[in-house]
């Protein structure tokens, strides 16, 4: 697998990694979840040089996940806005918001605090079943084909067990 041809992989993670898979982007995106829509706001909150801040941008616009939405026409100036493609990039973020909470406060507790606004609590993001609600435990799930998997690509499959009682 090269990374450069992420994009290409028979991998729904692969792919999305194509996009969000350094940590210029993952902040970029976090950012843009908390509202940042501009580019001198995003430059002076992450300390990222400006070719690459404009380089992921520009990237993150060709995929449709931002839209560049001018708000200023003398000078002609422009705010990102998150598309509904990037929208639906929240629950990878709130995924790794919940891991650095369980795992990377060195005791402190969260840094943010997430509420929900139509019901007013506080609350930790989780994934759930989208069939039954159930909160989802990688050991109560099975993978199988799907039909985007071509044959060449069984390997992505996980390996077959020895012991089906394990």
């Amino acid at each position: 697998m090269k990374w450069k041809a992420l994009d290409a992989e028979p991998c729904s993670i692969a792919r999305t990694l194509s996009f969000v898979g350094d940590r210029w982007s993952l902040l970029v995106l976090r950012d843009c979840f908390l509202r940042v829509r501009r580019f001198e706001e995003f430059q002076r909150r992450l300390g990222v040089t400006r070719h690459i801040l404009a380089d992921r941008l520009k990237r993150f616009v060709e995929a449709g996940i931002l839209s560049r939405v001018a708000y200023q026409t003398s000078p002609e100036r422009h705010e990102y806005v998150l598309t509904q493609k990037g929208l639906e990039l929240y629950p990878v973020l709130m995924a790794m918001a919940r891991w650095g909470d369980a795992w990377m406060d060195d005791g402190a507790g969260p840094p943010l605090r997430y509420r929900h606004r139509p019901c007013g609590h506080h609350f930790t993001p989780v994934m759930c079943c989208s069939e039954c609600g159930e909160p989802l435990d990688p050991r109560a799930v099975t993978v199988e084909p799907g039909p985007g998997l071509g044959s060449e690509d069984a390997q992505l499959l996980p390996p077959a067990r020895q012991n089906p009682a394990s």
